[in-house]
């Protein structure tokens, strides 16, 4: 059995690209950022940067293109791909992209929430509108759930 599984969560570092194929296809670039922190020998706290190229493409890429923006928080759910081509020097250049199946919009920076809400407004937050959001005070017991 072979797996090719990839969930990234992470930060856009720039702006979606969102174009078209010569079949009609929209496909949408970006970039995220992915952080993981961990102890050195000397036992100090570092913190290393990876960064990941994302494909997505038809409805996930201009979902994506319209709503995300750089610094948006973002969760990838795909697989891993690799693709050549010959420069204009002679030389063969690789990249390697993650192809997003699934997308999660995540937190915006100023903490404005995960998306606008349904019927409202693009650009719409709760708290731009005036509205407050009422969270449940109760505890959640789990055999309440349904499923």
């Amino acid at each position: 059995m072979y797996l090719n599984k990839v969930i990234l969560i992470g930060n856009l570092t720039r702006d979606p690209e969102l174009k078209a194929l010569p079949s009609g296809t929209k496909v949408c670039n970006f970039s995220i950022a992915t952080n993981r922190v961990f102890k050195d020998k000397e036992g100090q706290r570092q913190e290393s940067v990876e960064y990941h190229n994302i494909v997505a493409f038809a409805r996930t890429g201009e979902l994506v293109a319209q709503y995300m923006r750089k610094g948006y928080q973002v969760m990838i759910e795909g697989r891993m791909q690799t693709r050549s081509w010959d420069a204009n020097d002679g030389q063969k250049k690789y990249r390697t992209e993650v192809i997003a199946e699934s997308v999660q919009f995540g937190s915006r920076p100023g903490g404005a929430g995960s998306g606008p809400k349904a019927g409202s407004k693009e650009g719409e937050t709760p708290s731009s509108t005036g509205e407050k959001i009422d969270y449940p005070t109760e505890e959640i017991n789990p055999d309440d759930i349904p499923f």
